[in-house]
This record gives C-alpha cells, sequence and structure tokens, in this order.
C-alpha cells in the first residue's frame, strides 16, 4: 500500500479502491415480487447497476454511464422481507472506463443471522463530460491482495470481452461479404 496516489500515463493520481467503495441496502417489499413470489431478477439488476453507477462516478469524480454489464449470476433467491446489500468497487481502469464488481447479499430484516451471497455481476462504465463524449478516468489502485486478485481477474475479462467483440464483429463482416458476393453460375 502507498501513501500517496502516483500519477497514470495521463496524468490523473490513482485513488485506492476504498475511495469509491460503497454499499446500497434495500428492503424488499411485495411491489417487487414476481409470480413464483421472489424478488424479480431485473429489480435485483437496477439495485446492482445504481451502486455500481455510484461507484463509477465517485471514481470518476463525475457522471459515467452503464457500457455493459456481464456475468450477472443469481445463486439464491430473494424474498420479500428480505434486507438487501449491494456492495460495490472498482476494480480496473482503462483511460476512460471502469469495470465494478458487485456483490450481492440478502438477510432478512428482523434474524440476526448472517447476510447470504445472493449474487455477483461485473459492469463496465465510461466515463463521460457534459456532451456525453469520453473523459479519462484515474487509475485505481489495489489496497489489499484480494483487491490485486481482483484487478487481475478484472484484466482477463476485459480481454475476453474485447477478443469476442473483434470475433462477432469479423464474423458479421464475413457473412456480409457472402451475402454481397455473386451466386457462381456453373
Amino acid at each position: 500500500m502507498t501513501d500517496h496516489a502516483p500519477a497514470s500515463g495521463n496524468g490523473l493520481p490513482g485513488k485506492p479502491t476504498a475511495a469509491s467503495r460503497t454499499t446500497l441496502s434495500h428492503i424488499m417489499s411485495g411491489n417487487e415480487t414476481n409470480l413464483l413470489g421472489t424478488v424479480h431478477g431485473g429489480v435485483i439488476m437496477k439495485l446492482v447497476d445504481d451502486a455500481a453507477g455510484a461507484v463509477a462516478g465517485r471514481h470518476s469524480g463525475g457522471p459515467a454511464v452503464t457500457a455493459s454489464m456481464d456475468e450477472m449470476v443469481f445463486l439464491e433467491p430473494v424474498r420479500v422481507g428480505d434486507l438487501v446489500h449491494v456492495k460495490a468497487q472498482v476494480n480496473w481502469t482503462g483511460r476512460s472506463s471502469m469495470e465494478v464488481g458487485v456483490r450481492v447479499l440478502a438477510e432478512r430484516w428482523n434474524e440476526a443471522v448472517p447476510a447470504t451471497h445472493v449474487g455477483s455481476a461485473y459492469l463496465v462504465f465510461a466515463a463521460v463530460d457534459s456532451d456525453g463524449r469520453p473523459r479519462t478516468v484515474p487509475p485505481v489502485l489495489p489496497e489489499t491482495e484480494q483487491d490485486e486478485r481482483r484487478h487481475q481477474e478484472a484484466q482477463i475479462r476485459r480481454t475476453h470481452r474485447l477478443a469476442s467483440r473483434r470475433a462477432i464483429k469479423e464474423l458479421r463482416a464475413r457473412k456480409q461479404r457472402e451475402r454481397s458476393m455473386p451466386e457462381s453460375t456453373g
């Protein structure tokens, strides 16, 4: 750990992971349930996006928009009366993008038992200026071994996201070329 935040290649001083880490808590009500009586996955996803957006805005020092959400995993159902805690932190930063990791925990509002891990997600946010154009973000400075592991895993996920986009783009271009080629007469 360092006592100061070194400057990155973009000239902005880095920020420690804890500087923007946050927890959003919400008690689930009957208005948020599906036909099975459990909380809609979309309600949980909105809480995840809200918490991640707050973290991205804090880290970048201004507006940030959701660019993607991946690996949203629901591990256990959430029920009416559950107190849900959405914990979020910046795992990795690029020039204008940030990966935010989110962990969702639930506990009964009226019981003193440990919370259960009910879901996880990774979101990518882009910092934007008032005109909606990308703006640079400070690097994230992992503080613990767990933060460093998350940072390294985020780099792997980024590599996979970029490779997937590139492969899909290439496939679409190839299919477009095939459609535009005249059929051979034989």
